[in-house]
């Protein structure tokens, strides 16, 4: 006689594994810095690695809170479950991940490993939904997706359709956050004919006031609190270094919005400026600002610290640091202090700084009141670094 296990039974089995694996789960959510609970972690992502493909829709699910470290061992076992699931031609839970993927509350991350294992699973599954990812939220799926843009532009270009290949690389222009792949469509673009405003697409403050130069012997004015830390009072005078200072008009026409303060404050050494810019936001809400600079800096948004960096001439690239802030609609100031150091070799001269407003995604937020580009055509600077390729 063939003993056949209880409904009962059954849903005692499946909600003791699911309890066990949100035990699991909540093993590896604790991990953190410095080898916090590695062990634990580490266990947990082996027992969860054994569990069967109909798993991966809640291991996906857990990446969306999880840290980068955390997320890190759920891919683990994420990758083990889907090896073995496709070396046994198993059934992959294709429908669940799919819906995860559309899904834009999620993760980017998890979103991603989503999309990898579907095309694994059914490569033509790429060409189907690659084409809605040039808009998303992830920017490693709208990466793939610009990718697409950009060889149907080429193909339209090598059919000498102009007017075409322009239209799509401008629409690979407008969907694109990489910055080599920018680099790459404004060189296409620019090929053709066509203007393209750079700080504009990224969102980089060109126009700013700046006062200085304020001293900075001995690395001292860094912590030193000189008045503009105080007061954001434009039409003040101040004792700067070596005599009176005020608040002067600097914009900038650098291909990447880099503004150089040597210009306005003279080129010095062991010396400390300010730079402001009023930013009319047309919305409230998070944001990012994205700075690069080489030399000594600290940021304030709207009178609140947010960050700083005491390092001199390690070199610059487009958004070297990400700051969190929180926009308010209408008025938002922003204060940078630039700080240049004692070093006299050619390469330490650069007292510059380059500084955009965007959200998450790396989309630029526009002021209300931007005024123009300095130039149609930005000048070029070939010394700032971009950031290595998305993908």
């Amino acid at each position: 006689m063939q003993i056949r296990p209880s409904l009962t039974a059954i849903l005692l089995c499946v909600t003791s594994y699911c309890c066990a694996q949100d035990a699991e789960i909540a093993a590896i959510h604790k991990v953190g810095p410095e080898a916090l609970n590695n062990r634990e972690a580490g266990e947990a992502a082996g027992i969860l690695a054994r569990g069967g493909a109909d798993q991966l829709p809640r291991l996906l699910l857990a990446m969306n809170p999880a840290n980068e470290l955390a997320a890190n061992y759920l891919r683990s076992a994420v990758d083990t479950i889907v090896d073995r699931t496709l070396a046994a031609k198993g059934r992959m839970p294709v429908s669940e991940m799919r819906a995860f993927l559309l899904d834009t509350a999620n993760h980017p991350r998890a979103r991603r490993l989503a999309y990898e294992i579907l095309v694994r699973v059914t490569p033509e599954a790429a060409a189907e939904l690659l084409p809605g990812f040039a808009n998303d939220p992830s920017v490693e799926l709208r990466f793939d997706a610009v990718e697409l843009l950009i060889a149907a532009a080429n193909t339209l270009k090598e059919a000498r359709e102009t007017e075409g290949a322009a239209k799509a690389y401008q629409k690979a222009l407008d969907a694109a956050r990489d910055q080599k792949q920018i680099y790459t469509i404004t060189g296409e673009l620019r090929s053709l004919g066509v203007i393209v405003d750079l700080p504009r697409h990224f969102g980089f403050l060109t126009h700013w006031k700046a006062i200085g130069p304020f001293d900075n012997l001995n690395l001292a004015g860094f912590e030193t609190v000189y008045p503009p830390e105080k007061e954001l009072e434009l039409t003040r005078e101040y004792d700067g270094k070596s005599g009176r200072v005020k608040w002067m008009d600097i914009s900038t026409n650098e291909e990447y919005g880099m503004v150089d303060l040597n210009p306005a404050l003279g080129e010095l050494k062991e010396v400390t400026g300010y730079a402001t810019a009023e930013f009319h936001s047309p919305v409230a809400g998070p944001a990012e600002l994205r700075l690069g600079c080489k030399n000594g800096w600290k940021v304030w948004f709207n009178s609140q610290f947010i960050f700083g960096r005491d390092e001199y001439h390690r070199g610059a690239r487009i958004d070297q640091y990400r700051l969190p802030v929180n926009l308010k609609k209408g008025s938002n100031r922003i204060l940078l202090k630039v700080c240049q150091n004692g070093e006299v070799k050619e390469w330490t001269k650069e007292w510059e700084f380059q500084l955009r407003v965007c959200d998450a995604t790396g989309t630029a937020i526009l002021a209300t009141d931007r005024p123009p580009s300095v130039s149609a055509e930005p000048k070029l600077k070939t010394k700032t670094k971009a950031p290595a390729s998305g993908k």
